[in-house]
């Protein structure tokens, strides 16, 4: 068959989903400057994941599988621009006095086969996703879910009894990948959802196309068809995107929205302060079990450096923590200031002086090989040499998920509440920095089942110094988002991935 994209041939794996760390940033269209209008096929250019991947909403981690999700599925919940869960599948939810019980009304529904959402649909999603014997990404978040006790009430009311008090409830349900499939689906060759967009054609690799469902509940798509086009290089989705071989390109550099921006050419759309950018240092193992070490390194980091340099001055300083603008950020923790002579000391108190450390990091997310490289120069100042490792970006994130002691990271939006349950738990599935402590559990249990809000927020605060002091993330800085369009596509939105509004091409359109 002849490859109508032979620009787009090169790819691999993106990043780990999960979610940028924004302050402030609004869910505002950014492009509309025509009447909305119907018809037409978008090309969308992402990064992929290899010819393994698949259209299991379960399995997804990478953008564009969550892009993809999206369209073909709904979750009863997801994430407005502010990070607070806005209803989807589910019209509304109430708990009982103490927040062990939720009851959660379905809306009217169908899915691309004509059969309604039902409140079995989603008690075998939600069965499915925790199975003990797979590792599907939102287990952690609907682990409170006590699901021989939950019932379906009738056909469009679930009632949901957990393992404890859980005020934060509708998080989970808005959590990266919870998508309601048919029940007892597991065949995914040609998928059946609910969302705003059904099934065409699938070449795992390459490109999956998704036409309109005239029957969404949220009213019917602009597009007629919407393809999604894998090129894991950055140059690969600009140049398509120049030649007309694609409408949108997503995940662009600073350094190319810049160059690109005044020409007229391309539209250039920004989520400002959107992206988390940071190191995973591994705290169950050498040399960065180590706190004295680990402390050292936070102080080595020259971040305004790195900002400029790696973003271009198109973000800002980050304090080794999540979720800057956030409900329950820890705003009075003082930002941390490059101190060489402390970090040498400490350094010198841990035995690491000489120490040599591979920094491993890849292709899989833009920026990250010059991050590392910028961040190696800066500890050499202290008298640790990085040695950066440049590994397979297919396999990045399952890669440093298991291995090394030091990685390149970054994540999609997600409330502070997950972050910490999906990635700070002894059984986080996601647990890049192997962070794992009793205590700290313990508080995360506190937290989520306080009623008060003041007090809620104190035990988050208390989660937070912890993490400062001597967790396993050195947070640098907070990037903007950028993803490149057409001058003929309006609609797209200035919302932080992995959010409702992000990547949602239903309410795109082409002029």
């Amino acid at each position: 068959m002849t490859d109508p994209f032979p620009t787009l041939r090169r790819r691999g794996f993106l990043a780990l989903a999960g979610g940028l760390a924004l302050a402030g940033c609004a869910g505002t269209q950014a492009t509309e400057s025509s009447a909305p209008r119907s018809g037409g096929r978008l090309r969308a250019a992402f990064a992929g994941g290899g010819a393994k991947e698949v259209l299991d909403p379960h399995m997804a981690s990478l953008f564009v599988e969550a892009a993809r999700s999206k369209a073909l599925y709904d979750k009863l919940a997801d994430f407005g621009s502010d990070l607070t869960p806005v209803p989807r599948l589910a019209e509304k939810w109430e708990p009982n006095a103490d927040a062990t019980t939720w009851r959660v009304t379905l809306r009217q529904a169908s899915f691309h086969d004509g059969r309604p959402v039902r409140a079995a649909d989603v008690l075998s999603s939600y069965a499915r996703i925790m199975d003990p014997k797979k590792a599907f990404r939102a287990k952690a978040s609907l682990a409170m879910i006590d699901l021989a006790s939950s019932r379906a009430v009738d056909d469009r009311t679930v009632e949901f009894v957990l393992t404890r008090p859980y005020v934060e409830f509708p998080n989970a349900l808005a959590t990266f990948s919870a998508y309601i499939i048919p029940e007892s689906t597991e065949d995914f060759a040609r998928p059946i959802g609910s969302g705003p967009f059904s099934f065409a054609s699938f070449t795992p690799g390459r490109s999956t196309v998704l036409k309109r469902y005239a029957d969404h509940w949220d009213g019917a798509a602009r597009l007629d068809e919407v393809e999604f086009v894998l090129a894991n290089e950055e140059s690969a989705r600009v140049n398509a995107l120049l030649a007309g071989q694609v409408e949108y390109a997503h995940d662009l550099s600073p350094v190319t929205a810049r160059a690109h921006e005044s020409g007229g050419r391309v539209r250039i759309v920004r989520s400002p302060n959107s992206g988390i950018q940071a190191f995973a240092m591994k705290v169950d193992r050498p040399p960065f079990d180590n706190r004295d070490l680990r402390e050292a390194m936070f102080l080595l980091a020259d971040r305004p450096q790195l900002v400029e340099s790696v973003l271009s001055g198109s973000g800002q300083v980050a304090n080794d923590l999540y979720g800057k603008g956030y409900r329950h950020y820890a705003e009075s923790i003082p930002q941390r200031e490059r101190d060489l002579d402390k970090a040498r000391f400490l350094i010198k108190r841990a035995g690491a002086e000489g120490l040599k450390v591979a920094l491993n990091t890849s292709e899989a997310a833009t920026g990250f090989v010059e991050a590392a490289t910028v961040f190696a120069d800066q500890a050499k100042q202290a008298g640790i040499t990085i040695e950066v490792a440049v590994g397979d970006k297919d396999t990045f994130w399952a890669d440093t998920l298991k291995n090394g002691s030091l990685s390149s990271f970054r994540s999609g939006a997600m409330p502070i509440e997950s972050h910490v349950s999906q990635r700070l738990l002894s059984k986080s599935t996601t647990n890049v920095t192997k962070w794992a402590r009793p205590e700290f559990d313990a508080l995360y249990d506190k937290a989520v089942s306080t009623v008060d809000e003041t007090a809620r927020d104190g035990v988050y605060q208390e989660m937070q110094r912890t993490l400062h002091a001597e967790g396993g993330y050195l947070v640098w800085g907070f990037a903007d988002w950028v993803v490149g369009t057409a001058q003929t596509v309006e609609g797209v939105a200035t919302a932080p991935a992995n959010t409702l509004d992000w990547a949602r091409f239903d309410r795109v359109w082409l002029r």
